[in-house]
């Protein structure tokens, strides 16, 4: 059984995933991006006042962020990232061919239940 810490913030409770249930790749992904983040925002002279409020966010999370906890919204970091200006470096667009579907230009048929879930 795992231990889950519930988090409160602009009233709203929020289950924070254990570490544990994290994969190493992405937590180390993660810290890397804290640390960027928070490098980047220091160097730049941007207050971690001002980054909360561009981000509308709390000071704790953004602690929590630059210290790369896995309970913090991945589009929060991806958002931090982008208003420093380094959001190109930390996370490469992906090759077309990795996520556009390609159907012979016909509109693939759902599955039954309406999805295109295998």
């Amino acid at each position: 059984m795992f231990n889950v810490k519930i988090m409160i913030e602009d009233d709203m409770i929020k289950r924070a995933r254990p570490t544990s249930e994290i994969p190493t790749l992405v937590a180390e992904r993660l810290k890397i991006w804290g640390k960027c983040i928070r490098k980047q925002r220091v160097s730049q002279n941007i207050t971690a006042q001002d980054l909360c409020e561009r981000l509308d966010i709390s000071r704790p999370t953004l602690v929590r962020m630059e210290h790369g906890e896995g309970n913090v919204n991945a589009a929060l970091y991806l958002a931090a990232l982008n208003i420093l200006g380094v959001l190109a470096f930390a996370v490469p667009e992906l090759d077309i061919t990795l996520w556009q579907m390609d159907h012979g230009g016909k509109r693939a048929r759902p599955d039954v239940d309406g999805s295109d879930y295998f």
